[in-house]
Parts: structure tokens; C-alpha cells; sequence
């Protein structure tokens, strides 16, 4: 929201005020009071009939700084509230010289001049990183008589934002107003399906708004040298996050907001969709899974979208019996092939739904203020919602899934959860305008813990769409509805890139795009990026997304593509769940802005057409027909892993690649696990894994470790090469001993090889096959 007119004026009706000194302080061992008068006090008179700020000052955890400041303090404290996870005690130290108080957390210092004019100065091994000044701190309000809080940090010359959230508008945020206001607006339009109030910056810096309702953010728009944010209440409050590296402050919010759980690993192979709006029975569904193994596509999961209920009743979760009379069967004779079982789900309840009047009945559904049931006609006739603030509502809404795990479904697809009314009175008094963006978090956490309970710890799995602050805690998230177009593939990826700058570890997209059908080129093309994803999803609305669907009579090239690619994510999963357990315990995502991994090539920081898929595959999706792409390669000799080209950087690359081919780059002197499996991604990955090792620095070590589907941690391999000798030793081999290779990319032998039982040279490099914990080998890279 815009306060000003300009630089010098406020917005007619506007009235502003802010911190313009320190009149007092209040320093303790740990944490910082500063009263701040908003009009230069010159006199005593000078102190009536004017506000005074109270700014408190803590440090929660480690290398973070927290700021509220309050106007009115005798607001009522209005729920609901971001569920933070503090370090034990406080993690500050307070010091004074003279008139300057400081607070210091681990390398980060906030600095007071309480002389000097208002200023809050943020500063890390004594580099400046960013200033709260004249406008920094203060309140302002409006013709309407409505108060907001407003903080305003400096941006230095360069200085790039990113994150706030699944956003699809530009990467880099500079330039833009953002709400934090949840809507579903598709991928098309500024509005959001997952609104985060966490951004961070190029700079070393997170910045954490905690207030579950709406914030208005002006990123270099209103005041084109500042970061503004504001909210209508009578207090703000932040937590400064140091890093200095990106994957730092990431690895610092995620401690205060909640990380990732892991995924199972079956979760990570393919999921086909019966797609929205289209008619399916039984035989359809079967018709799909069986045309994926005539064509030896591997498939992990079957998703039932929608009409798996009978229209006008979502939900009753109940089986429309006119076209699935046998559901227990149906989904029996389906796991026999191997496949786990999602269905659609959302916390919507249509008024012909049985569970209507028995919600109504029991107050389980949300009510206006005269008591009546809160509905209305979009989505689904006279549909109420679910009000999740009520326990017992959370215990009747979990009671209905439990069944349909009981039937044989192993997870659900959390959709909508967007259009949350705020004319509303809530079962345990929450402020309905924070509500509206903190019913997703109860809607799948009460979703995700019934998995929990009855799957296990590590089997819970969601495919949900909306999500606030803390929802990365219930993975896994898609990207909503997107159209069938190149153009929309691209701004998919911006939102995935910015919800994983954003705390989100996990993140899928639907592959061909959503509304309408895509044509052949662009179906092949999402089909790459889609399964160079963490999670990899066939989905579309009025039309199929089965692959044999977009080829022509004769030809199985987009058959032949997503064979292709579904069978190289299986042989990946070593490298790939390596990913996802830095995601589970450090906050970094699977599918990674470039910035993530090269914070110091200025490069990297706006692009927004390739990523890193871990930490050691750059990946540059094809958004064109013809299939001409552009891309950066950061410095160092990279190697395409489909093709054995070896390319060094720093440049930037045009090539023209076919539907068989993409730019999927190995970082230098990576070491990037291959399963031996191909026909499902969870199987033992340490039996017959190949370690391809690509050209190491001389007297560079690796360490690798395969892990094994569980989570657990499996054997740990090092790479050590001085000269010319590489040796590999396996530091901490598996319980009994199992067969590996080492594939040496692009390398040449020199000699033979000990500890292997043979040694074999290909196409790619360098072979052995192991037979003992140490191999060594002699070998040159070009």
C-alpha cells in the first residue's frame, strides 16, 4: 500500500507519523527497549499531544534479530499466529558505549545511536547490510480512520529482492507491489496461491514480517531506494535473518517457521491424473494404467481428481457408485500393480453433501454473525466450510479421510483453501482478516497428521495448492492452475523458484499445463522439465495428459520422452533424495535458484529460466518450438549428462537441442550417485550404484552418501584425487557387501586399476566395477 504522493507529500486523506528519535532506553542483558517520540522533542512541551513508539529489540536464535513496535498497546491480541520455533533461550548480548546500544546474535549486530536521529542500522562482521531510517518505523492513517504500522528498510544500490511467496510476476521482486493476501488467480495474474511475508536479498539478508493476515509490500515501488512493508494494526513486527550465503538464511528461517518433512520416496516417481473436468469410470482408469505398462512407462501414483464423487455433494467423500460400484476393489486390483493412491480432496462442503447438515448440525462449519452458516454458490452449490479452529470439526474431517485410507488411498490432494470469507465469526474467535490467509495451514496440517497417524512418520505425503508461513512443513506443493503454453511453463518455474526462496523445499507443477491441451512440442518439453522436478505430476483440466494422447499416428516420440525421463529420475534418486534431506534438515529446496548455489557470480542473481536440481545439476528447460534455448553456465568445465559435452564457463550457451535432449549440466568435479533400478524410484539404491565422477580439482576430496529410501543413512563413499591417481574408497560400506561402480566422466586410463574387478573404458569414460572398499585407478581428464 502507498502512503505517499511523491517524495515530499503524503496521499491526500494520509496522515503519517515516525520515529524520529530515542527518548529512552531500556537496555537488559539480552534484549533492547527504545521509546521513540515520532516529532522532534526540543522542550518538555514538545512531549504532549503526541505518540510515542515503543521498539523492542531480541534475538530469538542465532544470527536473527527480532523488532515489534507498537503504537496502541491496549489492542486486544487477535489470533491466529505463526507458530515459531525459538532457540532455547535468548540468543542476543547487549552492549553500550556511550550513546550507542548495540545487540549482537552471532555475527549480526543491530546498532542504536540514541543521539543521533532515528536510525536502526543491521550490520554483520562489520559490513553494513541494511538501515531502518527517517521512514523506517512509524504508523500512519488514513480518511477511513484505519491505522497501519509501517516498516522501511533500505535497499543498496544493487540490491535484488526475491521470494514472498509462490509468485509468478517477475523473479527478482524490485519494482513491484505485492499483497499477502491468499487468491485463486491462477499462474497467470499477480495474485497468489501461497503468499509468504519472508524475503530475502542479495545482500545477506532475510526479513521475516510475522503477521499471519495482510501485508502490502512496496519492493523499490513506492520509494524506489527502499523495502516497504505495512500492515493495519497497532504493532509490526520482524525478524532480521543473517546468512551471509542464501542457503544460510534459509537454513535460519526455516528453524523459526518449521521444515520440511521428508517425502516417501515412492512419492518422488510418477503421478497420472484422471485430469479435472473429464469424464472416467473404472475402465478409463484402467485403460491409462495399463497403456503406461504396454509402453513401459514407469508409474509410481494414480491420482482420482474430482468426480470421484458424485456432482453437487464435494465433499461427502463418498465413491460415485454410478461409475465406481467397487471402490475397495478397484483400488486393490490397482496397488497389485505396484501404485500408491491419491484422491481429491477440499474443505469445501456443498449443501446436497450428507455431511452438510450433520456439519451445521454440530458446528463444525463455519458461521456468520448472526449464526447463520456461512455460504454461497461458486465452486459448489450452497457450499459451507470446514472451520478447522474448532477441534472437533479437525477430529470429524479426519474421520471421513480415515476411511478412505482404510479403503486403500494413501494420500490426498489438498486443493483450494483460497477464498476463505472474512464477514465470518470463527469457533475459537479469531480475527476473520487473519484468518484468511491461515486456514491453509489448519486445513492441511489436520490433513497431513491423520497421515501421519496411520501411514507413519516419513509416509505422509499432500499435493496441495495453498499455503502460508510454516506450510513447507506439509509437503508436497503445486503450482495451481497454469495454461497450456510455453509462456506458462516459464512462469511456473518463476513461481517455484520464488516459493523455494521462500522456505519450500518441495515443489511440483502440471505437466502440459492445465487449462486447454498443449500441443505436442509443448507437452514434450514440460514433460523434461516436469520430471527434473522433485515431484513429477501428469495433470490437465477438460483434456487427458496421457503421453500416447500427443503423438501422431506412427510416431511415439512423446511416449518415448516421458519413458525416457521418468526412467532417468529413478536411476537419479540417490543424488535426488540426497536433496530432499537437505531440504528436511538445513531449509534448502530440491529445486534451487541458481543464487542458492552461486551467491557470487553476479550472473546468477536474476535468472529465472534454469535452476540447479540439487546441488550439482543445472538444469535449463526448453520454452521454445523449435527447441533453441539460452543459458548461463557459471565458471568451471561442466558436463552434459545426456550427451558426455563438456562445456566451460563462465558463458552464456545457445544451442538447439531435440525433444530427446535439454541442458542437464554436472557441476565440476561433482559426484553424482546412478541408481541400478530404472522401473521405480524406491528400491535399494546402494545395491549397484555408480558414482560418476566428474573431473575433480587435483587434490579435491568428495564426500557422497546414498541414502537409503527409508531416510536412513547408507554407505559413504570418498573421491580423492592427487595427480593422476583417483582413489575411491567406500569410508563406511553398508552392512553386507553390495556391488558398485565408479564411472570416471570424460577420463581416460593409464593404467590398470587395484581394488576393481575390472576396468573397462566407454563411450562416457572410464568403468570399474568394484570388488573391494578401495579402488584406485590412473586416469587423465582432457
Amino acid at each position: 500500500m502507498k502512503f505517499t504522493d511523491g517524495y515530499w507529500h503524503m496521499r491526500q486523506g494520509t496522515d503519517a507519523h515516525f520515529a524520529k528519535s530515542v527518548k529512552d532506553t531500556v537496555a537488559e542483558a539480552d534484549r533492547i527497549t527504545l521509546y521513540a517520540p515520532v516529532r522532534d522533542v526540543e522542550r518538555r512541551g514538545d512531549t504532549l499531544n503526541s505518540p510515542l513508539l515503543t521498539v523492542e529489540c531480541w534475538s530469538p536464535a542465532e544470527g536473527v534479530i527480532g523488532v515489534r513496535y507498537t503504537h496502541l498497546a491496549g489492542a486486544v491480541a487477535r489470533e491466529p499466529r505463526f507458530e515459531m520455533r525459538p532457540g532455547n533461550g535468548s540468543a542476543g548480548k547487549v552492549s553500550r558505549d556511550g550513546s550507542v546500544v548495540e545487540l549482537s546474535s552471532a555475527g549480526l549486530t543491530l546498532r542504536v545511536d540514541t543521539d543521533a536521529p532515528w536510525r536502526l542500522d543491521f550490520s554483520a562482521g562489520g559490513r553494513p547490510l541494511t538501515t531502518f531510517g527517517a521512514r523506517g518505523t512509524g504508523f500512519a492513517t488514513d480518511k477511513a480512520g484505519r491505522h497501519f504500522m509501517i516498516g522501511q528498510h533500505a535497499l543498496g544500490v544493487g540490491e535484488l529482492v526475491y521470494g514472498l511467496g509462490e509468485r509468478f510476476t517477475p523473479y527478482v521482486k524490485n519494482g513491484q507491489s505485492v499483497d499477502m493476501w491468499q487468491a485463486d488467480g491462477g499462474t497467470s495474474s499477480e495474485q497468489a496461491y501461497k503468499n509468504i511475508p519472508f524475503h530475502l536479498t542479495n545482500r545477506g539478508y532475510g526479513v521475516f514480517v510475522n503477521h499471519p493476515g495482510r501485508i502490502s509490500y512496496e519492493v523499490g515501488s513506492e520509494a524506489v531506494g527502499q523495502m516497504q512493508f505495512s500492515v493495519e494494526d497497532q504493532s509490526l513486527e520482524f525478524y532480521l535473518v543473517h546468512g551471509p550465503s542464501p542457503k544460510e538464511i534459509l537454513t535460519r528461517y526455516t528453524a523459526l517457521t518449521g521444515r520440511p518433512a521428508l517425502p516417501p520416496a515412492w512419492s518422488f516417481g510418477l503421478w497420472l491424473t484422471t485430469s479435472f473436468t473429464t469424464s472416467y469410470d473404472e475402465e478409463t482408469v484402467r485403460s491409462f494404467v495399463d497403456g503406461m505398462a504396454e509402453r513401459d512407462i514407469p508409474l509410481s501414483v494414480f491420482h482420482f481428481d474430482c468426480f470421484w464423487m458424485r456432482e453437487y455433494q464435494w465433499c461427502d467423500f463418498t465413491w460415485d457408485e454410478r461409475v465406481f460400484p467397487d471402490p475397495e476393489g478397484m483400488l486393490a486390483r490397482l496397488k497389485e500393480q505396484g501404485l500408491r493412491i491419491c484422491v481429491w480432496i477440499n474443505p469445501y462442503i456443498a449443501q446436497k453433501s450428507a455431511l452438510f447438515a450433520e456439519g451445521m448440525r454440530e458446528g463444525y462449519l463455519v458461521r456468520k454473525a448472526d449464526g447463520d452458516v456461512w455460504q454461497w454458490d461458486r465452486w459448489q452449490a450452497g457450499m459451507g466450510l470446514v472451520d478447522f479452529t474448532n477441534p472437533a470439526a479437525c477430529r470429524w474431517y479426519a474421520e471421513k479421510l480415515r476411511e478412505l485410507l482404510g479403503q486403500g488411498v494413501d494420500c490426498f490432494k489438498t486443493d483450494f483453501g483460497e477464498r476463505i470469507p472474512t464477514d465470518v465469526v470463527w469457533h475459537d474467535g479469531s480475527d476473520p482478516e487473519r484468518m484468511h490467509n491461515y486456514y491453509t495451514q489448519l486445513y492441511n496440517q489436520t490433513v497431513f497428521d491423520l497421515l501421519k497417524q496411520e501411514r507413519g512418520e516419513g509416509e505422509a505425503v499432500l499435493f496441495a495448492r495453498s499455503a502460508t508461513a510454516g506450510g513447507q512443513q506439509f509437503p508436497v506443493h503445486w503450482g495451481g492452475d497454469c495454461e497450456s503454453s510455453f509462456g506458462a511453463m516459464a512462469e511456473s518455474l518463476r513461481g517455484g523458484l520464488s516459493l523455494g526462496l521462500s522456505g519450500f523445499g518441495f515443489w511440483s507443477h502440471d505437466i502440459g499445463g492445465f487449462e486447454g491441451t498443449p500441443t505436442p512440442a509443448v507437452f514434450k518439453r514440460w514433460a523434461q522439465f516436469g520430471l527434473l522436478s522433485s515431484h513429477s505430476r501428469l495433470h490437465g483440466s477438460r483434456s487427458y495428459r496421457v503421453p500416447w494422447a500427443y503423438d501422431d499416428e506412427g510416431s511415439t516420440e512423446a511416449v518415448d520422452v516421458v519413458r525416457t525421463f521418468t526412467r532417468l529420475k529413478h536411476r537419479l534418486m540417490p543424488y535426488l533424495f540426497r536433496a530432499a534431506l537437505q531440504a528436511r534438515d538445513l531449509g534448502t529446496p530440491v529445486l534451487r535458484a541458481m543464487l542458492l548455489e552461486f551467491p557470487d557470480d553476479p550472473a546468477c542473481h536474476q535468472l529465472d529460466r534454469q535452476y540447479m536440481l540439487g546441488g550439482d545439476l543445472l538444469v535449463a528447460p526448453v520454452f521454445t518450438e523449435e527447441g533453441d534455448v539460452e543459458y548461463y553456465v557459471p565458471d568451471g568445465t561442466w558436463t552434459h549428462l545426456l550427451s558426455g559435452e563438456r562445456i566451460t564457463g563462465p558463458a552464456w550457451r545457445r544451442e538447439r537441442h531435440g525433444f530427446d535432449s535439454l541442458p542437464l549440466l554436472a557441476r565440476p568435479g561433482s559426484v553424482i550417485a546412478f541408481g541400478a533400478g530404472a522401473d521405480h524410484p524406491e528400491y535399494d539404491w546402494a545395491d549397484g550404484v555408480t558414482l560418476h565422477v566428474h573431473a575433480p580439482a587435483d587434490g579435491c576430496e568428495t564426500l557422497t552418501t546414498v541414502p537409503a529410501p527409508d531416510g536412513m543413512t547408507g554407505p559413504t563413499f570418498r573421491v580423492h584425487r592427487e595427480g593422476d591417481t583417483v582413489t575411491v574408497d567406500a569410508v563406511r560400506p553398508p552392512a553386507e557387501a553390495k556391488p558398485w561402480q565408479v564411472l570416471l566422466v570424460g577420463a581416460s586410463a593409464t593404467e590398470g586399476a587395484s581394488g576393481a574387478a575390472s576396468v573397462h573404458r566407454t563411450a562416457q569414460g572410464v568403468l570399474l566395477s568394484c570388488e573391494a572398499q578401495t579402488a584406485t585407478v590412473s586416469a587423465r581428464w582432457s
